[in-house]
């Protein structure tokens, strides 16, 4: 009972330092979103020279798109017009941080970590860009992509606030949710069961602390936003702050799902300077942190790791309340659309006895930003009725009256995804 209460008392505590910082975060990506899309991206990214992948790290910092969502909006401006080295550059840029994953630094980690975090994540874009420029002069020339609809559409994009709000407090929640969670609920559990020195004690030098930390993020996922509650409780089990940097740079940025799909759209040597470009950036930007930067500046004292983040929290405890309940809304809210209870109960009650149901086999979706793409997608166009897509099984379910093939396999490939026919 004891570690319950504990546990619980962990996991609210971090969710209140959290989350109006979320929750503004939330809109910023919703504004983002509303101001910027893929066309506008491809147009200052197509070509293989530093401005270009200078440009699309730069773009890349702020968006709110994690491993998985960045891989089909990168493979997608690639088709699209996009240099392989942009791409790799705004492949490495993005997920390691966003408008949302900074203001939540600030409030955990507090403001060094909250500027460092994007530059790092600038640097080791331009440095995985720059080196994949080496691979593409060896490379025998490929064969020209499909022109994609992104470098023919010409129309400007107006912003639209019910958009804005849309997008950051539905889509991109739909996205975050469960790993926001999961990334809560791993931090309380250290904090509980990790002994307050235990990497002092143990693990003493930054430099192995790193290197641990590098292999352990490496194959597991773990979002931007996710990873700093995280990051914060091992730095007070004694992690150094270079080697939390190194967790919070990796663990964004790389896993199983990203490298197998990195790796079979742009080729075995992208893939090499992908990973090797982070590893390398996380280590030096972690030694820069632990030996070159004053110490003062990232290690709290023994009395604020009590209280990680209160040094730098000037919010009242109703407003830090009212955003954790809000948030909480949020998450459930997406949990239900998730489950796809509400367009299930729809399509019962109101499908047309003409209405019939074809599975398609698609490729490419590896998240659950993908499925909310993917189904977003088809679901716009006319007369139809139910859609559902599963990442796993690499299937869309779709029910409908008069289904046109032609037109559903033009959406799902326009946004980025393999289109491989009917299955039943």
């Amino acid at each position: 009972m004891e570690f319950l209460r504990s546990f619980t008392h962990e996991f609210v505590r971090l969710s209140m330092e959290m989350s109006f910082w979320l929750l503004l975060g939330f809109l910023f990506a919703g504004i983002l979103h509303a101001y910027i899309n893929r066309e506008t991206i491809a147009r200052y990214i197509g070509k293989s020279d530093f401005k270009s992948i200078f440009t699309a790290a730069l773009l890349g910092v702020p968006l709110p798109l994690c491993s998985c969502g960045v891989i089909p909006t990168a493979l997608a401006i690639h088709k699209g017009g996009a240099s392989k080295s942009a791409s790799i550059s705004f492949l490495i840029a993005t997920p390691q941080t966003g408008v949302d994953s900074i203001l939540a630094t600030y409030s955990l980690l507090g403001l060094p970590f909250a500027i460092i975090r994007p530059i790092v994540a600038l640097l080791t874009g331009i440095l995985g860009g720059y080196a994949s420029t080496f691979v593409e002069r060896k490379e025998i020339s490929s064969p020209t992509l499909p022109a994609s609809p992104l470098t023919k559409s010409k129309s400007k994009r107006r912003f639209s606030l019910w958009e804005a709000l849309r997008y950051g407090f539905s889509e991109f929640m739909d996205d975050l949710s469960k790993w926001l969670l999961i990334g809560l609920s791993l931090a309380a559990l250290m904090s509980v069961l990790i002994p307050a020195d235990f990497f002092q004690t143990q693990v003493a030098n930054p430099f192995l602390q790193m290197l641990i930390v590098l292999a352990a993020a490496i194959p597991i996922y773990v979002c931007a936003t996710g990873s700093i509650p995280i990051a914060m409780v091992l730095m007070m089990k004694g992690l150094s702050p270079g080697a939390a940097l190194v967790f919070l740079m990796a663990g964004p940025a790389i896993n199983i799902a990203s490298i197998t799909v990195i790796g079979k759209a742009l080729g075995r040597k992208a893939l090499i300077s992908y990973i090797l470009s982070i590893a390398l950036g996380a280590i030096l930007a972690g030694l820069f942190i632990d030996y070159v930067l004053p110490a003062d500046l990232f290690i709290l004292s023994d009395t604020e790791m009590a209280h990680a983040g209160h040094q730098h929290r000037f919010l009242p405890e109703w407003l830090e309340i009212t955003s954790a309940i809000v948030l909480g809304v949020l998450i459930l809210s997406s949990f239900i659309r998730k489950s796809n209870i509400i367009p299930k109960i729809h399509t019962m009650l109101f499908s047309s006895s003409q209405s019939n149901t074809i599975t398609l086999k698609v490729r490419g979706m590896t998240c659950n930003h993908c499925k909310m793409r993917v189904e977003k997608a088809i679901r716009k166009l006319d007369k139809i009725e139910f859609v559902e897509a599963d990442v796993n099984a690499e299937t869309v379910k779709i029910t409908g009256n008069e289904l046109d093939l032609v037109q559903i396999q033009r959406e799902i490939e326009s946004n980025g995804y393999e289109f491989h026919g009917k299955i039943s």
